[in-house]
């Protein structure tokens, strides 16, 4: 099984992902991203290669984290330590440094006992698949060894935060004076620097799921559970809540009224208003296949084209980089603004989100109407097997259930990456029809895909 998933290596912290796997991965990752021609440049300047390693603030980010630098700084790379910072700021930093790459450790909304590596090409860029494959294949290999003047050094990147919280501040087109806001930081790796930035952007902030203790991270809190966010906007009479999840790469919201707005709805707002700035790229907004149908309808009505990606914020950058585009995302809450970023960056959405409100004087509810959410039923159908999703029958019944839906609803088979299960999801403009449309095309599945007993 291939050690990478879908973002970087991920696994139970002293189960897979063990201090030993961190040092080597960081040692495999300077003899592949150490090559090339920039590399080879900066040594004949007499330069040794840099990286930024942060993490979140879960436990065994510590132990990782510092094997991490271990492995960099025994391959002659010099450590920049940025410590408890959220990943994109951490992918921002790479950039703005020019550093040759950089490693974030989390598990991003995951529970504290996961912890996850990702890593970062120069200018802070998710790294291709053919990329992880080499750094996987390395860890056999042989290592870089330098002695006495030539190992790397490991110091405290000591601005790392205060550069990313100017940058985000340079990032916004309007303040956000008068806007009640109450921050969700999951207790996680934005517990410090979301607060700061919302005020410094001039919002009345009130803030939960900021205590970080190195266990409690997304317990409870943050995007993945949004009724505290929901109950304390309510009660406080607050404009809007923004949820981070704990490396703070997502932002969900809720409205005054403590309703969800999810990343579908978000992206509309921020789709419209780009446009009108004149700042969305060929009009167009990139999002994956599990994006709603009501973000298609409204994006069409808007005059927006909506480019389709496989599931993944990954094959989301890839296309926008393609294309030159400027917005995508993901209905998770993963918001790429490519002006501004490299990776989806939680507290660069929340704060365009509220400037929009700002600017417009209107209502997140206001804003978020601009899509009308058609009802969304998934069912996980287990134990089958996935790689006969296309079987005639069940393409068949999807064909006769998306004609019977039409133009009010639409149908979604995917097989699971990792799992004999295969995703059913249906989208209708009435519930009860998306959650019988479900349940027939689950049993057809389940029918002609089961694996033997």
């Amino acid at each position: 099984m291939p050690l990478f998933g879908t973002d970087g290596v991920r696994g139970l912290a002293n189960g897979p992902l063990t201090a030993d796997l961190a040092l080597s991965l960081a040692q495999a990752t300077a003899v592949v991203l150490g090559q090339g021609r920039t590399a080879e440049a900066r040594r004949a300047e007499g330069r040794r290669l840099s990286a930024v390693v942060a993490r979140d603030p879960r436990v065994s980010g510590e132990f990782l984290s510092a094997a991490v630098a271990a492995g960099l700084a025994a391959s002659g790379v010099d450590v920049l330590d940025a410590g408890v910072i959220p990943t994109p700021a951490a992918a921002y930093l790479v950039g703005s440094i020019d550093a040759d790459f950089g490693v974030m450790v989390s598990a991003s909304h995951n529970p504290a006992p996961d912890n996850g590596i990702k890593i970062f090409a120069r200018g802070g860029v998710k790294l291709p698949d053919i990329v992880e494959q080499r750094i996987e294949a390395a860890l056999s290999g042989p290592k870089l060894l330098p002695t006495g003047a030539d190992v790397g050094r490991i110091r405290r990147f000591a601005d790392a935060e205060d550069r990313y919280v100017v940058h985000l501040l340079q990032s916004l087109p309007h303040r956000l004076d008068g806007i009640h806001v109450v921050l969700d930081c999951a207790n996680g790796a934005a517990s410090g620097v979301s607060p700061e930035t919302f005020r410094d952007a001039g919002a009345q902030v009130t803030v939960i799921g900021a205590d970080p203790d190195g266990i409690n991270i997304n317990d409870g809190v943050g995007s993945t559970h949004l009724d505290s966010l929901a109950e304390a906007v309510v009660r406080l009479g607050a404009d809007v809540g923004i949820a981070h999840d704990g490396d703070a790469d997502r932002c969900l919201a809720v409205d005054a009224s403590g309703a969800i707005v999810d990343g579908d709805q978000i992206m509309a707002i921020l789709a419209v208003a780009m446009k009108e700035r004149g700042a969305l790229a060929d009009d167009t907004l990139v999002a994956t296949v599990m994006s709603n149908l009501g973000l298609h309808r409204a994006m069409a009505a808007q005059g927006i084209r909506v480019e389709q990606t496989a599931v993944g914020d990954r094959y989301v950058l890839e296309r926008m980089t393609e294309g030159g585009f400027s917005l995508g995302g993901e209905q998770s809450g993963h918001v790429i603004m490519s002006e501004f970023a490299t990776t989806g960056d939680g507290l660069l959405t929340g704060l365009h989100l509220l400037a929009r409100m700002a600017e417009t004087g209107r209502s997140l509810a206001e804003l978020a109407s601009v899509m009308t959410v058609y009802p969304q039923v998934l069912v996980n159908v287990r134990d089958v097997d996935r790689t006969q999703v296309g079987h005639v029958a069940v393409a068949a019944a999807v064909a006769a259930a998306t004609a019977r839906l039409g133009d009010s609803g639409r149908v979604l088979l995917r097989a699971s990456g990792t799992e004999p299960l295969v995703r059913v999801m249906v989208e209708a403009s009435d519930p009860d029809v998306a959650a019988a449309v479900a349940g027939e095309l689950a049993d057809v599945v389940r029918e002609h895909l089961a694996l033997p007993a």
